[in-house]
């Protein structure tokens, strides 16, 4: 097999044939995109050889087309947003990898964590929600997730006005919430079909073995283990573990909840494929006091926008934009930026000019579209 320097490789590169770190241990399968997460890994690693008996698959229109929506991020602040998200994924995989072996994790850690996850949001709040929802493209494991839940939450808390010692109590639930899936057999995690009555009872589980973390393992007070214990629990009392409704839960459980949700929704499975972050607010929209706070959602629609920050929408006169701020009093009319315009202009260095639609009457949002719809357009073009 041909050996390939890690230095040479990028995110986005596909290859004809399977790609090995060594004899025994595949990197990535044929014609599936290499992950930066997937390059940071064999940095820390310390890996700087790679095997593949293929070439690089250069011609997938769908990978040229995100390769251009990316370019979106190749401004110096969005690679500082980038590089700081990066560092914070970083340094959770080495917590989530030490939480996973039984090793021991300091509350120091988290603190440090939480404190720069904390200055991100403050400086750059519509930056890191645009790169969550459009620079990572659905791309998003158990770590990214942990950061994202927390994202959110810390929007939502913010708006809602709580005190920053109630916020960090927040961000920190919502970091480790899901800790405890570290727990739970990675075949059933990673399982397509249908789980059994029995892999369900034991993903179940996972608020239960999440609260004895943070607070027997590391050693959180009870105010920071609560959230994660009832963040499955549901408003109308039928969530688990324990089926206690309404306000019952702790108010930053029925946050973590939502923001929970809305990233399940926008992030790959092994099942499915993500959905745009229109259809996410869409089907929190349907909740109807079912599993959520009515009024925790509110303030999440309100944060978020119909049309979340970063989300692709199609215009009435056929231009593509990305939608860069919104505002509660037109939920309907956000700032919109051009990607390709009426007559199939592309704007490759991301320099479209931008419409407030809440000015400009003469167009508004067609509707929302995901990268698989606009690559279909792309061709027939």
């Amino acid at each position: 097999m041909k050996k390939i320097s890690v230095d040479q490789i990028e995110a986005g590169q596909r290859f004809s044939r399977p790609v090995y770190i060594d004899e025994d241990n595949l990197f990535v399968p044929e014609g599936i995109p290499v992950r930066e997460r997937d390059l940071e890994r064999l940095r820390k690693w310390e890996i700087t050889s790679l095997y593949c008996d293929g070439a690089e698959i250069s011609e997938d229109p769908q990978a040229a087309l995100n390769a251009f929506f990316l370019r979106a991020f190749t401004s110096p602040r969005q690679k500082a947003i980038t590089t700081n998200y990066n560092a914070l994924r970083s340094a959770l995989l080495e917590i989530f990898g030490r939480l996973r072996a039984g090793e021991q994790v300091e509350q120091d850690e988290i603190h440090r964590l939480v404190t720069r996850l904390l200055q991100l949001i403050d400086l750059h709040p519509n930056d890191v929600v645009q790169y969550m929802l459009y620079g990572m493209q659905g791309e998003a494991g158990e770590v990214e997730n942990a950061l994202n839940t927390a994202i959110l939450a810390t929007l939502v808390g913010r708006k809602m006005q709580m005190p920053r010692h109630r916020l960090v109590v927040l961000v920190t639930a919502a970091v480790l919430h899901d800790a405890g899936m570290l727990r739970i057999p990675q075949e059933i995690l990673s399982k397509e079909g249908k789980l059994t009555p029995e892999e369900r009872r034991q993903i179940q589980t996972h608020p239960i073995h999440s609260y004895k973390i943070i607070t027997r393992e590391i050693g959180f007070p009870e105010e920071v283990g609560i959230p994660a214990l009832q963040h499955q629990e549901r408003w109308d009392g039928n969530g688990y573990p324990r089926r206690i409704a309404r306000d019952s839960i702790q108010l930053e459980a029925r946050i973590i909840a939502v923001a929970d949700s809305f990233v399940a929704m926008v992030s790959n499975k092994p099942y499915r494929l993500s959905m745009i972050g229109y259809t996410a607010i869409r089907n929190l929209l349907s909740d109807n006091g079912t599993r959520f706070d009515p009024d925790v959602l509110k303030v999440f629609i309100q944060v978020l926008g119909i049309y979340p920050i970063g989300s692709i929408v199609l215009l009435s006169d056929a231009s593509v934009c990305r939608v860069l701020k919104n505002r509660s009093s037109a939920p309907l009319k956000p700032l919109v930026k051009v990607i390709i315009d009426a007559g199939g202009r592309e704007f490759v260095d991301d320099d479209g000019p931008e419409i407030d639609l809440a000015e400009n009457k003469s167009v508004f949002i067609a509707r929302a579209v995901d990268a698989n719809s606009l690559a279909e357009q792309h061709r027939k073009r």
